[in-house]
Order: C-alpha cells, then sequence, then structure tokens
C-alpha cells in the first residue's frame, strides 16, 4: 500500500453504500452467494440492524461525502431480505441518510425479492423516496428453478403480484428495474420476454457468482463450451434489433459503451475503481457481497463503523486491490485485446486458491464471445452508417 502511495496512486472514495439491515431471508435460492457459498459468516450476525447502528452507519457516510465533498451518494438497503426488518427500521435509516448526506444528494433504492413488497410498503417507499429493484429470474418455470422457500415452494407468484403493483400507474415512478440471474438452461428470449411483461425501466443481467475453485454450472476448466456467452448473445440480437428499446439492458449498454472508447461502469466488467462498501446487520465494514462466493472472510476489513470511518477502510490493502484498473489485472487480462472493456471480469470471479484474484475471470470465454459478437455488430452498422452518408 505504502509502495501504491509513493508513486502517487490514491485511492477513489466510496459511492455506493449497501446497508445490510436485514440478515436472513425468506426464501433459499440454491445461487444465493450469501447462504449457499464459501462464506458463512451471516451465522453469527444479528438478524437485523440495530437502530442505534443504522443511525452510526448514516454518520459514517455523511462524514465520508463531506470528508470527499461528494455531491451524490448511492445506497442500497440490502439483506437477506430488507422487507423482512419492517417499516419502522427502514423509515429511520432513510431519514437519518438523508439527515446526514446534508446538501449531498442522496439517491436511495431497496432491492428486494418481492414477495412482501405489499401496497402499504410502496406508500411508504413514496412518502419516503425510495425506489425499488426486484429480483425475477423470467418465466414462473425459470424463476421457481432457483428461487424457492425453505420449504421448496416457489416465489414467482408473489414476486409477479408485487411487481404488477410495482409498474402500476400509482407507483411506476419508484421502479428501479430487475435483477435476473442467467440460466442457460431456460431460453433466453423466453426469459427476457417473461421480463419485459413487468415494463421494466432497465434489466440487469447477473452470472451466477462462481469461480475456478467453484465453477459456475454448466461449466468447468478446459470445457470448450460457452453458454452463458451463447445465451446473452441471443438476448442481445433480440435487444439490438428491436425498432426501439423497450427497456435498458445495463451490461449490454456498457460493452457498447467500452466498445465505442468510453469507460464501462458496472461492477461485472470495466476497470473503474471499485467504489462499492458494505455495511452489516453487527456494523462490519466489508467489500462488495459478491466475494463471499471465494472463500470465508474474502469480504472482510476487519473494521467496524462503531470505531472506524469509510476513509480508514480505503487504506486497506484488500480495498486498494479492487480500484487498481488495469494495473490490477492479471498478465493474461493485460494482453488481451478486449482488457479494457472486458476489465478481467468481476473481481470475484477471477479467484483461484493458490493465486488469489490475479486471474481471468472463470467466465472469460463466455465474456470474450459476447463482447466479440457484440463488436462485429457494430461494425457492420458503422460500415453501414458509412456508406449511406457518402
Amino acid at each position: 500500500m505504502e509502495a501504491l502511495l509513493a508513486r502517487g496512486w490514491r485511492p477513489v472514495p466510496f459511492h455506493d453504500f449497501i446497508l445490510k439491515i436485514h440478515a436472513r431471508c425468506d426464501l433459499a435460492c440454491d445461487y444465493c452467494y450469501m447462504y449457499q457459498s464459501a462464506d458463512q459468516g451471516w451465522r453469527e450476525r444479528p438478524k437485523v440492524m440495530s437502530p442505534a447502528l443504522a443511525e452510526r452507519a448514516a454518520g459514517r457516510i455523511g462524514e465520508h461525502l463531506r470528508a470527499h465533498s461528494l455531491t451524490r451518494v448511492n445506497v442500497t438497503l440490502h439483506g437477506g431480505e430488507p422487507l423482512l426488518a419492517g417499516p419502522e427500521l427502514i423509515t429511520r435509516v432513510v431519514r437519518a441518510v438523508r439527515r446526514e448526506a446534508g446538501d449531498a444528494e442522496a439517491r436511495i433504492q431497496i432491492q428486494t425479492n418481492g414477495v412482501r413488497l405489499t401496497e402499504s410498503y410502496l406508500r411508504l417507499f413514496d412518502r419516503l423516496g425510495v425506489r425499488v429493484g426486484v429480483s425475477l429470474d423470467g418465466d414462473r418455470a425459470a424463476h421457481d428453478a432457483h428461487r424457492r422457500d425453505a420449504r421448496g415452494r416457489g416465489s414467482y407468484d408473489a414476486t409477479s403480484r408485487a411487481l404488477r403493483r410495482l409498474a402500476g400507474e400509482s407507483f411506476a415512478h419508484l421502479y428501479a428495474g430487475l435483477l435476473c440471474v442467467v440460466d442457460p438452461s431456460h431460453d433466453p428470449i423466453a426469459t427476457y420476454r417473461a421480463l419485459l411483461a413487468f415494463d421494466p425501466p432497465s434489466v440487469d443481467f447477473l452470472l451466477p457468482h462462481g469461480n475456478w475453485s467453484a465453477p459456475p454450472p454448466l461449466t468447468g476448466e478446459g470445457s470448450p463450451r460457452r453458454p452463458y456467452g451463447e445465451w446473452l448473445i441471443a438476448v442481445f440480437d433480440h435487444w439490438y434489433d428491436a425498432p426501439r428499446k423497450p427497456t435498458r439492458v445495463r451490461l449490454f449498454e456498457e460493452i457498447i459503451n467500452g466498445l465505442l472508447g468510453g469507460t464501462p461502469h458496472a461492477e461485472s466488467l470495466g476497470l473503474e475503481p471499485d467504489r462499492i462498501v458494505v455495511v452489516e446487520t453487527d456494523g462490519a465494514i466489508e467489500r462488495s457481497d459478491a466475494l463471499k462466493s471465494a472463500y470465508e472472510g474474502a469480504a472482510a476489513t476487519g473494521l467496524n463503523v462503531m470505531d472506524a470511518s469509510f476513509d480508514d477502510a480505503l487504506r486497506l490493502p484488500v480495498v486498494a486491490g479492487g480500484q487498481l484498473g488495469f494495473e490490477g489485472l492479471s498478465e493474461t487480462c493485460r494482453a488481451c485485446a478486449i482488457a479494457r472493456v472486458c476489465g478481467g471480469g468481476m473481481y470475484a470471479h477471477r479467484y483461484r486458491p493458490g493465486s488469489g484474484f490475479a486471474n481471468p475471470s472463470v467466465y472469460c470465454q463466455d465474456l470474450y464471445l459476447l463482447i466479440g459478437h457484440i463488436r462485429r455488430r457494430l461494425d457492420r452498422d458503422v460500415v453501414a452508417l458509412r456508406a449511406g452518408l457518402r
């Protein structure tokens, strides 16, 4: 860390704060990074964040904003399932964050599985100015294949009812979008159309968390299969060829941004410094949740908001590792033609025992296939556009 600072490198302040206000869930999704992966630290944490700790976390956010003269901050209420925390705690957290943010803009969102998203909650979020993101994996078959409760019952019906409320005229302005975990065993176009049926303003496709020691489903080291890339290509072509884009697809837009010379702003790709920090229900300051899929304690910093600031976390080597951009990539990635777009993939997906995160993503071949396909589509369109302008 000292060598980096001596060379003139400086950490980038956190902009995205994830507050884990409840550490349990009413679903038992089989791909969950929190409950089904290597890090089982949730078992030792309080079920719910205390009001006093929530106030302290909000105070630390305000402190960080003032220290770095930030004018805007993103705060996500998360879990587990954050709606389990109840309306009283949610209200207290939101009001504390806005108070501590002062003149800075506090964009607050809650990320939920939707099972408990009643009209009462939506009215509360309307009063508080909180946007709502919902997890949906497609149609009933695709969604209920993974997103079931502890008794094995699917959650599609409850989630779809909540989405119809959210997408309705009264609350559509609160609708942040959908998160969908890719499952190549389900039809890509059917999945995408099922998502569009709920009129989302945006869709974020997520690759199931995996790494070189625990590869994602349908893949394996040395396998020629690239099922995730092929699945995403099918969705991309359907989205790209639509006469008008019915919804934003963040992954595709960020890849296009990178191919056209911009800098992708997504945790899943690109070289932007990691600006995400998590506060757990016991006040622990942690790195991105996705790291819990790597090994026990991978996300830990050893700090707590009760006696440490977010600037203290920025000074840690483990946090700096996620902010090094191109310099932080493996030799293989630095030599790759699409490194500036892919950025090595999500940091958590690079883990391999023995070499840590200094590796290509376990999804390297899938990302290479997808980005190459999008580049060819763009190249053809640019050629056609130039010919039409002659």
